[in-house]
């Protein structure tokens, strides 16, 4: 694993630093995107003439040790607190488990960066020894393709000689015009966890409209998922691989005024939908195994 070095990246990748974090801007003939290397996270993208489809907060702080707020943070070896996850992932446990897992706020190595006709691919790393607390060898690749819509695959590698059990997320803040005039189609009838009241599973009746705090982790999903957007009239769609699971949150009016990093009025401009393999959905790898959690973005006009 050999990083590429900035004069061996194509005119299409701008390398820049934003506050205290190592970044790279991105230009292709139809898209823009803008991402760190700090969690190898996506921070950004819009296509050109239109507003952006992944959110990134007014308010965001580009500190070391610091998940920024919006875009596509990474988590991984597990999905929010680590204590909620099923008993088999990371196990042994640490004794002092961050939120979301332990990639976020590290270093991932850019071993690819290739532009064609119809974008940029990039791709980055994270060996083993680079996790603390996590002692299986299982080695991360997140590769990113650029252009007329984008393309995530977080492949996990174990190296190791025992089982592995994760779960992760693609955290996906989307831009939107006005969540109060969303609907989330695709996931009528499916289950679902309601974290702000006992954890307790329930079914979705229609399409969900979003008109409070929204904390629920969603069960066996079909791959597709529509964001429709009244307000910037548009429709993001969202194809997953490797996940039946998915993570929406929003915090409302009142949790938004406690958050870092986070506009008193910015809920109104985002809506997480995480790519997951959340409880139910653990990934479950066997020595030598890999497994690829994976996102397409795409939007149209309504």
């Amino acid at each position: 694993m050999s990083a590429i070095e900035p004069d061996f990246l194509p005119p299409e990748v701008e390398s820049l630093t934003l506050g205290e974090l190592a970044c790279w801007r991105v230009r292709t003939g139809s898209a823009e995107l803008l991402l760190a290397r700090q969690g190898a996270q996506i921070l950004e993208y819009r296509r050109h003439g239109e507003p952006p489809l992944i959110w990134l907060s007014e308010q965001a702080a580009f500190r070391r040790g610091e998940a920024v707020r919006g875009g596509v943070p990474v988590c991984w070896p597990w999905f929010g607190d680590l204590g909620r996850n099923p008993a088999e992932v990371a196990a042994p446990r640490p004794d002092d488990a961050p939120f979301h897992g332990l990639v976020r706020t590290l270093d991932w190595t850019l071993v690819e960066a290739v532009a064609d006709a119809d974008g940029v691919a990039l791709a980055f790393e994270l060996a083993p020894q680079a996790l603390p607390g996590w002692p299986p060898a299982t080695a991360l690749r997140l590769a990113i393709r650029v252009g007329e819509r984008l393309e995530l695959a977080l492949s996990s590698h174990n190296r190791g000689t025992a089982p592995v059990v994760i779960s992760q997320a693609l955290h996906s803040y989307f831009a939107v015009g006005d969540v109060e005039a969303v609907r989330v189609e695709g996931l009528e009838g499916c289950s679902y966890i309601e974290t702000l009241d006992g954890w307790q599973r329930r079914r979705q009746d229609g399409a969900l409209s979003i008109s409070g705090e929204t904390d629920r982790i969603y069960l066996d999903l079909p791959p597709r998922l529509t964001l429709v957007d009244e307000a910037w009239r548009r429709r993001l769609v969202l194809e997953a691989s490797g996940s039946r699971s998915a993570v929406l949150w929003n915090p409302w009016l009142d949790k938004a005024r406690r958050l870092s990093q986070f506009a008193d009025d910015a809920w109104r401009r985002m809506l997480c939908i995480e790519t997951a393999n959340a409880m139910d959905d653990v990934v479950r790898l066997a020595p030598g195994a890999r497994h690829t959690l994976g996102l397409t973005l795409t939007s149209a006009p309504l």
